[in-house]
Protein backbone atom coordinates (compact mmCIF):
# COMPACT_ATOMS: atom_id res chain seq x y z
CA UNK A 1 0.00 0.00 0.00
CA UNK A 2 1.37 3.37 -0.99
CA UNK A 3 1.51 5.91 1.83
CA UNK A 4 -0.57 8.99 1.03
CA UNK A 5 1.56 12.09 1.40
CA UNK A 6 0.04 15.11 3.09
CA UNK A 7 2.52 17.37 1.36
CA UNK A 8 2.12 18.01 -2.36
CA UNK A 9 3.98 21.31 -2.68
CA UNK A 10 6.81 23.18 -1.08
CA UNK A 11 4.36 25.45 0.75
CA UNK A 12 2.53 22.48 2.21
CA UNK A 13 5.65 21.36 4.06
CA UNK A 14 4.95 23.98 6.69
CA UNK A 15 3.54 22.56 9.93
CA UNK A 16 -0.24 22.32 9.99
CA UNK A 17 -0.45 24.82 12.86
CA UNK A 18 1.39 27.38 10.73
CA UNK A 19 -0.73 26.74 7.63
CA UNK A 20 -3.92 27.15 9.66
CA UNK A 21 -2.84 30.38 11.32
CA UNK A 22 -5.81 32.83 11.11
CA UNK A 23 -5.26 35.91 8.95
CA UNK A 24 -8.23 38.00 10.06
CA UNK A 25 -10.08 38.66 13.29
CA UNK A 26 -13.09 36.84 11.86
CA UNK A 27 -11.00 33.66 11.56
CA UNK A 28 -9.45 34.06 14.99
CA UNK A 29 -10.56 31.49 17.56
CA UNK A 30 -11.00 32.28 21.25
CA UNK A 31 -10.19 35.37 23.35
CA UNK A 32 -13.70 36.72 22.80
CA UNK A 33 -13.25 38.96 25.86
CA UNK A 34 -10.73 40.94 23.78
CA UNK A 35 -11.43 40.53 20.07
CA UNK A 36 -15.15 39.98 19.58
CA UNK A 37 -17.03 42.92 18.01
CA UNK A 38 -17.20 45.87 20.38
CA UNK A 39 -14.50 44.60 22.75
CA UNK A 40 -11.49 46.74 23.57
CA UNK A 41 -8.86 45.21 21.29
CA UNK A 42 -11.32 44.90 18.43
CA UNK A 43 -12.10 48.61 18.71
CA UNK A 44 -8.41 49.56 18.89
CA UNK A 45 -7.72 47.64 15.68
CA UNK A 46 -10.88 48.85 13.94
CA UNK A 47 -10.06 52.49 14.73
CA UNK A 48 -6.34 51.99 13.96
CA UNK A 49 -5.39 53.27 17.41
CA UNK A 50 -3.05 50.47 18.43
CA UNK A 51 -0.52 51.23 21.16
CA UNK A 52 2.30 49.17 22.66
CA UNK A 53 1.00 46.15 24.53
CA UNK A 54 1.93 42.90 26.21
CA UNK A 55 0.08 39.64 25.54
CA UNK A 56 0.28 37.40 28.59
CA UNK A 57 -1.00 33.85 28.39
CA UNK A 58 -0.10 30.16 28.16
CA UNK A 59 1.41 28.61 25.00
CA UNK A 60 -0.72 28.07 21.93
CA UNK A 61 -3.50 30.56 22.65
CA UNK A 62 -2.86 32.91 19.71
CA UNK A 63 -0.44 35.58 20.94
CA UNK A 64 1.73 35.60 17.80
CA UNK A 65 -1.28 35.20 15.53
CA UNK A 66 -3.05 38.16 17.09
CA UNK A 67 0.02 40.35 16.64
CA UNK A 68 0.22 39.39 12.95
CA UNK A 69 -3.48 40.16 12.45
CA UNK A 70 -3.06 43.56 14.08
CA UNK A 71 -0.13 44.34 11.75
CA UNK A 72 -2.08 43.23 8.67
CA UNK A 73 -5.28 45.11 9.50
CA UNK A 74 -3.48 48.32 10.45
CA UNK A 75 -1.22 48.05 7.38
CA UNK A 76 1.86 48.21 9.60
CA UNK A 77 5.25 46.71 8.85
CA UNK A 78 5.58 43.56 10.96
CA UNK A 79 8.92 42.56 12.47
CA UNK A 80 9.15 39.25 14.31
CA UNK A 81 11.88 39.62 16.91
CA UNK A 82 13.18 36.76 19.04
CA UNK A 83 14.17 37.47 22.61
CA UNK A 84 16.26 34.30 22.56
CA UNK A 85 18.51 35.03 19.57
CA UNK A 86 18.59 38.85 19.37
CA UNK A 87 20.63 41.40 21.29
CA UNK A 88 20.99 45.17 21.58
CA UNK A 89 22.79 45.39 18.22
CA UNK A 90 19.81 43.83 16.45
CA UNK A 91 17.42 46.06 18.40
CA UNK A 92 19.19 49.21 17.17
CA UNK A 93 19.16 47.99 13.57
CA UNK A 94 15.42 47.35 13.70
CA UNK A 95 14.79 50.73 15.33
CA UNK A 96 16.74 52.53 12.61
CA UNK A 97 14.62 50.87 9.94
CA UNK A 98 11.43 51.63 11.93
CA UNK A 99 12.31 55.34 12.15
CA UNK A 100 12.84 55.46 8.40
CA UNK A 101 9.46 53.83 7.77
CA UNK A 102 7.85 56.20 10.26
CA UNK A 103 9.14 59.15 8.25
CA UNK A 104 7.46 57.63 5.18
CA UNK A 105 4.14 57.27 6.98
CA UNK A 106 4.20 53.56 7.86
CA UNK A 107 4.07 52.23 11.42
CA UNK A 108 6.24 49.33 12.52
CA UNK A 109 4.89 46.69 14.83
CA UNK A 110 7.76 44.97 16.58
CA UNK A 111 6.62 41.63 17.92
CA UNK A 112 8.87 40.17 20.61
CA UNK A 113 8.11 36.59 21.49
CA UNK A 114 9.16 35.47 24.98
CA UNK A 115 9.91 39.06 25.92
CA UNK A 116 10.50 37.97 29.52
CA UNK A 117 13.80 36.45 28.33
CA UNK A 118 15.24 39.89 27.61
CA UNK A 119 17.56 41.17 30.33
CA UNK A 120 17.21 44.64 31.86
CA UNK A 121 19.61 46.28 29.40
CA UNK A 122 17.78 44.83 26.40
CA UNK A 123 14.40 45.90 27.77
CA UNK A 124 15.72 49.39 28.47
CA UNK A 125 16.92 49.64 24.86
CA UNK A 126 13.28 49.66 23.72
CA UNK A 127 12.21 52.51 26.00
CA UNK A 128 13.18 55.61 23.98
CA UNK A 129 11.64 54.18 20.80
CA UNK A 130 8.42 53.19 22.53
CA UNK A 131 8.19 56.63 24.16
CA UNK A 132 8.75 58.47 20.85
CA UNK A 133 6.31 56.22 19.03
CA UNK A 134 8.94 55.01 16.59
CA UNK A 135 7.59 51.52 17.05
CA UNK A 136 4.52 49.80 18.40
CA UNK A 137 5.89 47.11 20.69
CA UNK A 138 3.86 43.94 21.12
CA UNK A 139 5.46 41.54 23.54
CA UNK A 140 4.32 37.99 24.22
CA UNK A 141 5.06 36.15 27.44
CA UNK A 142 3.95 33.08 29.32
CA UNK A 143 5.26 34.60 32.57
CA UNK A 144 3.64 37.20 34.79
CA UNK A 145 4.80 40.58 33.37
CA UNK A 146 4.73 42.09 36.86
CA UNK A 147 7.65 39.86 37.80
CA UNK A 148 9.53 39.61 34.52
CA UNK A 149 9.41 43.08 32.88
CA UNK A 150 11.01 46.33 33.97
CA UNK A 151 8.54 48.73 35.54
CA UNK A 152 9.59 51.46 33.11
CA UNK A 153 8.75 49.32 30.09
CA UNK A 154 5.65 47.79 31.66
CA UNK A 155 4.21 51.23 32.47
CA UNK A 156 4.36 52.13 28.77
CA UNK A 157 2.52 49.03 27.60
CA UNK A 158 -1.02 47.86 28.07
CA UNK A 159 -1.26 44.27 29.33
CA UNK A 160 -3.85 41.96 27.80
CA UNK A 161 -4.41 38.56 29.41
CA UNK A 162 -5.08 35.72 26.96
CA UNK A 163 -6.76 32.59 28.30
CA UNK A 164 -6.41 28.92 27.41
CA UNK A 165 -8.83 28.01 24.64
CA UNK A 166 -12.03 26.22 25.55
CA UNK A 167 -12.49 22.65 24.32
CA UNK A 168 -15.36 23.83 22.10
CA UNK A 169 -13.00 26.37 20.47
CA UNK A 170 -10.44 23.66 19.74
CA UNK A 171 -13.08 21.31 18.36
CA UNK A 172 -14.24 24.08 16.03
CA UNK A 173 -10.65 24.68 14.92
CA UNK A 174 -10.07 20.98 14.24
CA UNK A 175 -13.31 20.69 12.26
CA UNK A 176 -12.32 23.74 10.23
CA UNK A 177 -8.88 22.23 9.56
CA UNK A 178 -10.40 19.06 8.10
CA UNK A 179 -12.25 21.03 5.39
CA UNK A 180 -9.91 23.98 4.84
CA UNK A 181 -7.73 23.99 1.69
CA UNK A 182 -5.00 25.48 3.88
CA UNK A 183 -5.28 22.49 6.18
CA UNK A 184 -6.38 18.96 5.32
CA UNK A 185 -9.34 19.76 3.09
CA UNK A 186 -7.85 18.05 0.03
CA UNK A 187 -7.93 14.67 1.78
CA UNK A 188 -10.80 12.44 2.78
CA UNK A 189 -10.14 11.72 6.43
CA UNK A 190 -12.25 9.21 8.34
CA UNK A 191 -12.23 10.52 11.92
CA UNK A 192 -15.09 10.64 14.39
CA UNK A 193 -16.28 13.63 16.37
CA UNK A 194 -15.42 11.65 19.50
CA UNK A 195 -11.80 11.37 18.34
CA UNK A 196 -11.67 15.10 17.61
CA UNK A 197 -13.07 15.78 21.08
CA UNK A 198 -10.37 13.55 22.57
CA UNK A 199 -7.65 15.50 20.77
CA UNK A 200 -9.19 18.83 21.84
CA UNK A 201 -9.43 17.71 25.46
CA UNK A 202 -5.88 16.36 25.42
CA UNK A 203 -4.52 19.67 24.09
CA UNK A 204 -5.39 21.46 27.32
CA UNK A 205 -6.34 24.78 25.69
CA UNK A 206 -3.31 24.87 23.35
CA UNK A 207 -4.31 25.29 19.69
CA UNK A 208 -0.82 24.58 18.36
CA UNK A 209 -0.66 21.36 20.35
CA UNK A 210 -4.10 20.31 19.11
CA UNK A 211 -3.19 20.87 15.45
CA UNK A 212 0.19 19.18 15.82
CA UNK A 213 -1.51 16.18 17.41
CA UNK A 214 -4.13 15.99 14.64
CA UNK A 215 -1.37 16.14 12.03
CA UNK A 216 0.54 13.36 13.76
CA UNK A 217 -2.54 11.16 14.03
CA UNK A 218 -3.56 11.65 10.40
CA UNK A 219 -0.04 11.31 8.99
CA UNK A 220 0.53 8.00 10.78
CA UNK A 221 -2.88 6.40 10.13
CA UNK A 222 -3.43 3.82 7.34
CA UNK A 223 -4.96 4.87 4.03
CA UNK A 224 -6.49 3.35 0.93
CA UNK A 225 -8.39 4.51 -2.13
CA UNK A 226 -11.27 5.64 0.09
CA UNK A 227 -9.05 7.94 2.11
CA UNK A 228 -7.24 8.04 5.44
CA UNK A 229 -8.74 6.06 8.30
CA UNK A 230 -7.71 7.28 11.73
CA UNK A 231 -6.58 4.30 13.74
CA UNK A 232 -7.58 4.05 17.39
CA UNK A 233 -4.20 2.50 18.13
CA UNK A 234 -2.39 5.44 16.49
CA UNK A 235 -4.67 7.89 18.29
CA UNK A 236 -3.92 6.20 21.60
CA UNK A 237 -0.17 6.35 20.93
CA UNK A 238 -0.31 10.03 20.02
CA UNK A 239 -2.36 10.95 23.06
CA UNK A 240 0.41 10.09 25.46
CA UNK A 241 0.59 11.78 28.87
CA UNK A 242 1.68 15.39 28.32
CA UNK A 243 3.54 17.49 30.84
CA UNK A 244 1.41 19.47 33.26
CA UNK A 245 1.55 23.24 33.07
CA UNK A 246 3.84 23.93 35.97
CA UNK A 247 7.01 25.92 36.53
CA UNK A 248 8.73 25.29 39.84
CA UNK A 249 10.35 28.71 39.67
CA UNK A 250 7.56 30.67 38.02
CA UNK A 251 4.14 32.09 38.71
CA UNK A 252 2.26 28.82 38.29
CA UNK A 253 4.24 27.40 41.19
CA UNK A 254 2.83 30.09 43.48
CA UNK A 255 -0.64 29.90 41.94
CA UNK A 256 -1.02 26.21 42.69
CA UNK A 257 0.40 26.25 46.21
CA UNK A 258 -1.97 29.17 46.84
CA UNK A 259 -4.83 27.08 45.46
CA UNK A 260 -3.92 24.21 47.80
CA UNK A 261 -3.65 26.49 50.82
CA UNK A 262 -6.95 28.25 50.14
CA UNK A 263 -8.79 25.01 49.40
CA UNK A 264 -7.69 23.56 52.76
CA UNK A 265 -8.64 26.82 54.48
CA UNK A 266 -12.10 26.59 52.93
CA UNK A 267 -12.45 22.95 54.12
CA UNK A 268 -12.74 21.72 50.52
CA UNK A 269 -11.33 18.20 50.73
CA UNK A 270 -11.73 17.30 47.05
CA UNK A 271 -10.08 20.48 45.75
CA UNK A 272 -7.27 20.12 48.29
CA UNK A 273 -6.43 16.63 47.05
CA UNK A 274 -6.60 17.78 43.42
CA UNK A 275 -4.18 20.70 43.86
CA UNK A 276 -1.83 18.47 45.84
CA UNK A 277 -1.84 15.97 42.98
CA UNK A 278 -1.25 18.75 40.42
CA UNK A 279 1.89 19.80 42.26
CA UNK A 280 3.30 16.34 42.90
CA UNK A 281 2.59 14.94 39.42
CA UNK A 282 4.23 18.01 37.87
CA UNK A 283 7.43 17.25 39.78
CA UNK A 284 7.23 19.55 42.79
CA UNK A 285 9.55 18.76 45.70
CA UNK A 286 7.33 16.95 48.25
CA UNK A 287 9.32 18.51 51.09
CA UNK A 288 8.32 21.97 49.86
CA UNK A 289 4.66 20.94 49.95
CA UNK A 290 5.13 19.38 53.39
CA UNK A 291 6.70 22.57 54.76
CA UNK A 292 3.79 24.65 53.51
CA UNK A 293 1.31 22.25 55.14
CA UNK A 294 3.20 22.45 58.45
CA UNK A 295 2.85 26.23 58.28
CA UNK A 296 -0.86 25.86 57.52
CA UNK A 297 -1.35 23.72 60.63
CA UNK A 298 -0.62 26.70 62.88
CA UNK A 299 -1.61 29.57 60.60
CA UNK A 300 -5.12 28.36 59.80
CA UNK A 301 -5.89 25.68 62.41
CA UNK A 302 -3.77 26.46 65.42
CA UNK A 303 -5.28 25.77 68.84
CA UNK A 304 -8.58 24.71 67.27
CA UNK A 305 -6.87 21.33 66.70
CA UNK A 306 -3.28 21.14 67.89
CA UNK A 307 -3.14 17.56 66.61
CA UNK A 308 -2.88 19.00 63.08
CA UNK A 309 0.65 20.20 63.79
CA UNK A 310 1.71 16.71 64.90
CA UNK A 311 0.25 15.06 61.80
CA UNK A 312 1.79 17.60 59.43
CA UNK A 313 5.24 17.32 61.00
CA UNK A 314 4.92 13.54 60.81
CA UNK A 315 4.01 13.84 57.11
CA UNK A 316 7.12 15.97 56.55
CA UNK A 317 9.27 13.31 58.21
CA UNK A 318 7.64 10.59 56.10
CA UNK A 319 8.42 12.59 52.94
CA UNK A 320 12.01 12.91 54.09
CA UNK A 321 12.32 9.17 54.75
CA UNK A 322 10.49 7.84 51.70
CA UNK A 323 10.40 10.50 48.99
CA UNK A 324 8.18 10.28 45.92
CA UNK A 325 6.08 8.46 44.91
CA UNK A 326 5.57 6.64 48.22
CA UNK A 327 5.08 9.78 50.29
CA UNK A 328 2.13 11.02 48.20
CA UNK A 329 -0.31 9.19 50.47
CA UNK A 330 1.25 10.75 53.60
CA UNK A 331 0.80 14.23 52.15
CA UNK A 332 -2.76 13.34 51.20
CA UNK A 333 -3.32 12.23 54.82
CA UNK A 334 -2.06 15.60 56.10
CA UNK A 335 -3.95 17.64 53.50
CA UNK A 336 -7.26 15.89 54.17
CA UNK A 337 -6.81 16.23 57.94
CA UNK A 338 -6.11 19.95 57.56
CA UNK A 339 -9.09 20.45 55.26
CA UNK A 340 -11.42 18.72 57.71
CA UNK A 341 -10.02 20.29 60.88
CA UNK A 342 -11.80 23.25 62.55
CA UNK A 343 -10.14 26.49 61.51
CA UNK A 344 -8.74 29.39 63.52
CA UNK A 345 -6.25 32.07 62.57
CA UNK A 346 -6.12 33.42 66.13
CA UNK A 347 -2.45 32.44 66.58
CA UNK A 348 -1.38 34.28 63.43
CA UNK A 349 -3.38 37.36 64.41
CA UNK A 350 -1.88 37.21 67.91
CA UNK A 351 1.68 37.11 66.62
CA UNK A 352 1.20 39.94 64.14
CA UNK A 353 -0.43 42.14 66.77
CA UNK A 354 2.44 41.43 69.19
CA UNK A 355 4.96 42.02 66.41
CA UNK A 356 3.55 45.46 65.69
CA UNK A 357 3.73 46.37 69.39
CA UNK A 358 7.25 44.97 69.65
CA UNK A 359 8.45 47.13 66.75
CA UNK A 360 6.78 50.18 68.27
CA UNK A 361 8.11 49.67 71.81
CA UNK A 362 11.68 48.46 71.26
CA UNK A 363 12.91 50.78 74.00
CA UNK A 364 10.52 49.43 76.65
CA UNK A 365 12.58 47.85 79.46
CA UNK A 366 11.99 44.31 80.66
CA UNK A 367 10.18 44.53 84.04
CA UNK A 368 12.68 44.17 86.91
CA UNK A 369 10.74 41.28 88.49
CA UNK A 370 11.30 38.97 85.52
CA UNK A 371 14.89 39.93 84.75
CA UNK A 372 17.69 37.45 85.30
CA UNK A 373 20.20 38.33 88.06
CA UNK A 374 23.41 36.30 87.55
CA UNK A 375 25.67 38.90 89.24
CA UNK A 376 25.67 40.74 92.60
CA UNK A 377 25.44 44.10 90.88
CA UNK A 378 22.28 43.04 89.09
CA UNK A 379 20.79 41.81 92.37
CA UNK A 380 21.69 45.11 94.01
CA UNK A 381 19.91 46.94 91.22
CA UNK A 382 16.74 44.99 91.95
CA UNK A 383 16.87 42.50 89.08
CA UNK A 384 14.49 39.66 89.92
CA UNK A 385 13.79 41.04 93.41
CA UNK A 386 10.01 40.84 93.17
CA UNK A 387 9.90 37.65 91.15
CA UNK A 388 7.15 35.26 92.19
CA UNK A 389 7.85 31.56 91.49
CA UNK A 390 4.48 30.25 90.35
CA UNK A 391 4.83 26.76 91.84
CA UNK A 392 5.20 28.21 95.32
CA UNK A 393 1.67 29.63 95.16
CA UNK A 394 -1.73 28.14 95.80
CA UNK A 395 -2.99 28.21 92.20
CA UNK A 396 0.44 27.71 90.62
CA UNK A 397 0.17 31.22 89.24
CA UNK A 398 0.16 34.81 90.50
CA UNK A 399 -0.95 38.19 89.20
CA UNK A 400 2.66 39.26 88.63
CA UNK A 401 2.97 41.62 85.62
CA UNK A 402 5.16 40.17 82.87
CA UNK A 403 4.59 42.76 80.13
CA UNK A 404 6.30 46.16 79.96
CA UNK A 405 4.35 48.84 81.83
CA UNK A 406 3.23 50.50 78.61
CA UNK A 407 1.64 47.23 77.44
CA UNK A 408 0.46 45.69 80.69
CA UNK A 409 -3.18 45.49 79.52
CA UNK A 410 -2.44 44.35 75.97
CA UNK A 411 -4.42 41.40 74.58
CA UNK A 412 -3.03 39.57 71.55
CA UNK A 413 -4.53 36.09 71.55
CA UNK A 414 -8.30 35.84 71.55
CA UNK A 415 -9.48 32.22 71.13
CA UNK A 416 -12.34 31.41 68.80
CA UNK A 417 -15.04 28.84 69.57
CA UNK A 418 -13.75 26.50 66.86
CA UNK A 419 -12.90 22.93 67.88
CA UNK A 420 -10.53 22.59 70.82
CA UNK A 421 -10.03 26.35 70.91
CA UNK A 422 -13.35 26.62 72.72
CA UNK A 423 -11.71 24.76 75.60
CA UNK A 424 -8.69 27.03 75.33
CA UNK A 425 -10.95 30.04 75.68
CA UNK A 426 -12.55 28.57 78.79
CA UNK A 427 -9.10 27.89 80.29
CA UNK A 428 -8.04 31.51 79.62
CA UNK A 429 -11.19 32.76 81.35
CA UNK A 430 -10.43 30.50 84.32
CA UNK A 431 -6.87 31.89 84.49
CA UNK A 432 -8.20 35.46 84.41
CA UNK A 433 -10.58 34.62 87.27
CA UNK A 434 -7.79 33.07 89.33
CA UNK A 435 -5.50 36.05 88.79
CA UNK A 436 -8.33 38.37 89.89
CA UNK A 437 -8.75 36.31 93.08
CA UNK A 438 -5.00 36.43 93.72
CA UNK A 439 -5.03 40.21 93.26
CA UNK A 440 -7.87 40.57 95.78
CA UNK A 441 -6.05 38.36 98.29
CA UNK A 442 -2.92 40.44 97.82
CA UNK A 443 -4.84 43.62 98.63
CA UNK A 444 -6.18 42.10 101.87
CA UNK A 445 -2.66 41.35 103.14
Amino acid sequence: MEQVSLFTSEEDTRPLADRMRPETLEEYVGQTHLVSPGKILWRMIEQDKVSSMIFWGPPGVGKTTLARIIAAQTKSHFVNFSAVTSGIKEIKAVMKDAQMRKSMGQETILFVDEIHRFNKAQQDAFLPYVEKGSIILIGATTENPSFELNNALLSRCRVFVLHSLQQADLEELLQRTLVSPKGLGMYHIDISEKDLSSIAAFAGGDARFALNTLEMVVFNSPNDEAGIHVSQEILKQCLQRRSLLYDRQGEEHYNIISALHKSMRNSDVQASIYWLARMLEAGEDPLYVARRIVRFASEDIGMADSRAMEICVAAYQACHYLGMPECNVHLTHAVVYCALAPKSNALEKAYFAARDDAKRTLDEPVPLQIRNAPTKLMKDLGYGAAYEYSHDYKYHMTDMVCLPDALKDAVYYTPTNQGSEGKVGKRMKDIATIKAIVAQERKKK
